[in-house]
């Protein structure tokens, strides 16, 4: 493993993720990282969990998102375990031929799709676990304990360039929803010769009594001027 070069490369992907200007970029970035910067590594995508069911995100090929589906069917699966364990942070399979015993429902037809061997990764930060970034190869034994190494130092940046930009997103969609019921707002004070606590008032009784997301009252009241009784 040429670990100077790793670290060249890594520091040009931390600038790279900084200059993302969504979490789908972001999340493209660091799984074609993936596949870029960890020997062996043919594929590689983010699982998300909710629940029993799985979310695929960056996938780099369809062989990703294969697994993902057959994982999210068979309700198990190493991504799907490392997702939802609070203590699996890492896995490293060899060779999926030797892992009948422990994922027997997964691992025959996941070796069929073309899966050789296998690596996940938590990714987390100390106030959000953010989903797991797996990594494929189709030939088994590709995975190194450097490669292990490469993909958890990987990981452990993505989860926090992750959550920043996450974070960034939300800040975002805060401010964007604010500016909408303040608008609405203003509609309905001049409409209707109400105060601005009346007017939140009555978006917010509306959004209440219709189980409808205050944002999503407020526009509807920018879209048609006011609210249908």
């Amino acid at each position: 493993m040429d670990w100077r070069g790793f670290a060249e490369q890594m520091a040009t992907m931390a600038r790279d993720l900084l200059a993302q200007d969504s979490v789908d970029a972001t999340l493209e970035r660091i799984t074609r990282s993936a596949t870029d910067l960890v020997e062996g590594c043919d594929a590689a995508g983010v699982l998300i969990l909710h629940g029993a069911t799985v979310e695929t995100l960056a996938p780099t090929d369809q062989l990703v998102l294969d697994s993902d589906r057959l994982q999210e069917r068979l309700q198990e699966g190493p991504c799907f375990d490392v997702a939802r364990s609070r203590t699996e942070r890492v896995f490293r399979i060899a060779d999926l031929t030797t892992q009948e015993q422990r994922w027997p429902a997964y691992a025959p037809p996941a070796r069929a799709l073309g899966v050789g061997s296998m690596m996940g990764f938590l990714l987390y930060t100390e106030d959000e676990e953010l989903g797991a970034m797996n990594l494929y190869a189709r030939r088994a034994g590709a995975f190194t304990p450097d490669g292990e190494t490469a993909g958890w130092l990987l990981a452990s940046h993505a989860a926090v360039a992750l959550s920043s930009a996450r974070t960034h997103a939300q800040l975002g969609e805060a401010i964007a929803t604010r500016h909408t019921i303040g608008e609405a707002m203003g509609i309905l004070m001049g409409g209707h010769r109400l105060s601005e606590g009346q007017a939140f008032d009555v978006l917010r009784r509306y959004s209440q009594e219709r189980n409808v997301k205050l944002r999503e009252v407020a526009r509807l009241v920018c879209e048609q001027g006011g609210l249908e009784a």
